[in-house]
């Protein structure tokens, strides 16, 4: 009977372990190993560019950034980043409230007079998996 209860604890745990993903985000073209680079993950088009999933800062080596969100559900999402020169944590905008600092967001999702949408910037993850983001 012991056998059997823990064949089928380690069924259930598999299970759930295999509805987690690993997501590794490469953010290249930067223009200088100065600050720090943002990279926010968004489950919803509700969320887009105002509460992140999840976020994640690395550090830039030779113009790039890499960061890795670990164990999240697979699914769909969207993926914003900046490169944050500064260092104080926010997408500095000037007086008309233009970005100042680089920005990009997942499919090279571009706005038109405005930021990104999240039907353009969403993708699909179903496994471990890796994109790239191009500034």
């Amino acid at each position: 009977m012991t056998k059997i209860i823990t064949a089928i604890i380690l069924f259930v745990c598999s299970l759930m372990s295999a509805q987690k993903v690993n997501l590794t985000v490469s953010v290249s073209g930067l223009k200088n190993n100065t600050g720090i680079v943002k990279v926010g993950l968004y489950n919803s088009d509700e969320t887009f560019l105002k509460t992140t999933y999840k976020s994640v800062v690395s550090e830039i080596k030779n113009n790039r950034a890499t960061v890795t969100f670990i164990g999240i559900p697979a699914g769909e999402y969207g993926i914003s980043t900046f490169h944050d020169e500064n260092s104080n944590g926010i997408l500095d905008k000037n007086m008309m409230g233009i970005p100042s600092e680089d920005y990009a967001a997942s499919n090279n999702a571009k706005g038109f007079m405005g930021p990104p949408s999240y039907k353009d910037a969403k993708f699909t993850v179903n496994k471990d998996s890796k994109i790239e983001i191009v500034y």
